[in-house]
């Protein structure tokens, strides 16, 4: 690919031509904040929070949308800059809640740490501010559409990544949403309950319903993990705080790209479900009761022996499950050919 010949902030950089200006920026480890932009979406420039001033420019374009040209010298932080950045923030917060002391987004919402980065307090502007009330129909997370920016990244998420296509703009002008068609329950929509919306919000409007005031997220340690549902492999950070899982986010950086389906992102609270079993259970004049594994174990091979030296090896089948790694479907379908049987399916067709 062509080069170009650009500055950021002083620094001479040679760029791929077809990189915007926050890529370039990006690439360069310069940091500009942005809302709407996220690296899998089409451009939007929305937000408006990213702009730069370029020399010779009129205005000041956002750097999500902007091509690098040739020769072209950019500021990312210049008092113009920023007198524009602090701007869009106060506009921000004259139609939003002032809660973050309570709010589950504190110390990973955008909206905020923008605000201390340009010492932004309060907003100047006074008008209507939007009374919606809190939608907690669905079993998986708020939605608080008071607190959406409207940055639309959600509504490029559920179209262009998960394809359910359940979520858009709705209304004009001051009473803008994003909401379902008709404005429906969500739960009555073509949601899928994947969670990319949430993960990927900015700020408080998508709240996830499990770990609700269980920890901040700097009070939590995050464990890389593989997701147990199914075969896929994806990768998720499990949030855990007094040794108990109070969270989960995806792994963006993982082969599937943080793509969770509702069983991996909202359906981990069975790991402490008091109904778990905890010890293996045996049958004994017809009741269980629990057992050691040695003691389980045994039993199992016994009557594997039983039933080849009674009915012979075909007699006995084994299914395995997608569940677990590729490493152990193999060992377990080696156990079942050791005892001279070739019976052997599997889960995965569920």
């Amino acid at each position: 690919m062509s080069k170009v010949n650009i500055t950021i902030n002083g620094q001479a950089l040679q760029v791929d031509a077809g990189m915007t200006i926050l890529e370039a920026a990006q690439a360069a480890g310069i940091d500009i904040p942005t809302f709407c932009h996220d690296p899998e979406l089409t451009r939007a420039g929305a937000c408006r929070i990213c702009v730069v001033e370029v020399a010779g420019a009129r205005n000041l374009p956002a750097s999500c949308t902007t091509p690098v040209a040739e020769g072209m010298v950019i500021e990312t932080e210049s008092e113009r800059v920023q007198k524009a950045r602090r701007s869009i923030l106060e506009l921000i917060w004259a139609d939003h809640p002032h809660d973050c002391l309570t709010c589950e987004k504190t110390g990973s919402c955008k909206l905020q740490d923008y605000s201390y980065r340009y010492n932004v307090k309060e907003s100047p502007y006074k008008g209507e501010a939007r009374d919606i009330p809190l939608d907690d129909t669905n079993p998986f997370f708020f939605r608080d559409l008071n607190k959406c920016i409207l940055c639309g990244k959600c509504i490029r998420k559920c179209h262009e990544i998960n394809g359910a296509g359940a979520i858009d703009f709705m209304y004009r002008g001051f009473g803008t949403k994003v909401t379902t068609a008709f404005d429906d329950p969500i739960e009555e929509s073509s949601c899928v309950f994947c969670g990319m919306c949430v993960d990927i919000c900015p700020v408080g409007a998508l709240i996830p319903k499990q770990g609700l005031q269980q920890g901040r997220s700097w009070e939590v340690d995050k464990v890389l993990t593989t997701c147990p549902y199914c075969g896929c492999g994806c990768t998720f950070y499990l949030h855990v705080r007094n040794d108990k899982i109070v969270g989960v986010t995806p792994n963006f950086d993982g082969p599937m790209k943080g793509h969770l389906c509702a069983k991996g992102r909202f359906g981990w609270d069975f790991v402490d479900s008091p109904d778990r079993l905890q010890t293996p259970l045996i049958k004994k004049d017809g009741e269980f009761v629990e057992a050691s594994w040695e003691e389980a174990l045994d039993l199992i091979a016994a009557k594997l022996k039983e039933v080849r030296a009674q009915y012979g090896a075909d007699a006995i089948a084994g299914l395995s499950s997608a569940r677990i790694t590729n490493e152990e479907n193999y060992l377990f379908q080696k156990l079942l050919r050791s005892l001279g049987t070739n019976n052997v399916d599997h889960c995965a067709r569920l």
